[in-house]
């Protein structure tokens, strides 16, 4: 059986690789049903559209036998077989076709929840975050070297990773998301990110607290002048 492995609304073309003479029938089966979708028979071409339809449009097969799937799907992931009948015998090729999800794009931001008051100045908290696709690995890399990385079996809404430096570190860091075929990296620009804490982190409790002082001030007066008033009408 020949493995094979594409990206998500890449094209494909699986090839039996044996002579095909015009007295062959070629069958070409998917799935664990062996669902046909090809077929030549007397130089006849005709196309099926699958399971569930899900090859409508998208399938192209050629005289000598080589089957092309266009804009692929991760459901068109699994087993594929030709069957070649004629000649000598009958001549059965498989292929088992893998078809990952496009890779996002991760993003690296400032982690807030650890830019606070109490925190070190002279480090900075980083998170590199992306959309969870099937097949994935998230990891921070320092130069070249491993520093960690985290892979999600199941599909979640997000995946992040942590990262701690120093504000003044000079190494080159970055960000990589991959599957087995492809990968996207992200660098991260220390000098960008890693700033002072906003004030919105550092002190952002001062703003609540002085809007609650205001209004107590503010009910406080408006008492103070409700009684003065009755108190002047009392004495007239």
């Amino acid at each position: 059986m020949k493995s094979m492995s594409v990206i998500e609304g890449d094209s494909v073309t699986l090839k039996p690789r044996v002579a095909i003479l015009l007295r062959n029938k070629i069958l070409w089966r998917f799935g664990d049903q062996g669902s046909l979708i090809a077929l030549i028979d007397v130089s006849q071409i005709s196309l099926f559209d699958g399971p569930d339809g899900r090859f409508k449009d998208r399938l192209k097969l050629n005289h000598a036998g080589s089957l092309t799937i266009t804009n692929t799907r991760t459901s068109d992931s699994g087993p594929y077989e030709v069957n070649i009948k004629g000649g000598a015998g009958d001549q059965v090729r498989k292929f088992n076709l893998t078809v990952y999800p496009r890779l996002p794009v991760p993003a690296i931001t400032r982690d807030s929840s650890q830019c606070s008051s109490s925190s070190s100045s002279t480090n900075c908290s980083l998170l590199c975050s992306v959309l969870n696709v099937n097949h994935v690995t998230l990891s921070w890399y320092k130069e070249n070297s491993l520093l960690s990385s985290i892979s999600v079996p199941d599909l979640r809404s997000s995946i992040s990773l942590h990262l701690e430096v120093e504000n003044q570190d000079k190494n080159t860091y970055t960000c990589v998301l991959k599957n087995p075929i492809r990968n996207h990296t992200k660098h991260l620009d220390i000098s960008q990110f890693c700033q002072p804490c906003p004030e919105i982190y550092c002190c952002g409790f001062t703003e609540p607290v002085t809007q609650l002082v205001i209004a107590a001030l503010v009910g406080v007066a408006a008492v103070a002048f409700v009684v003065y008033d009755i108190r002047s009408r009392d004495a007239k």
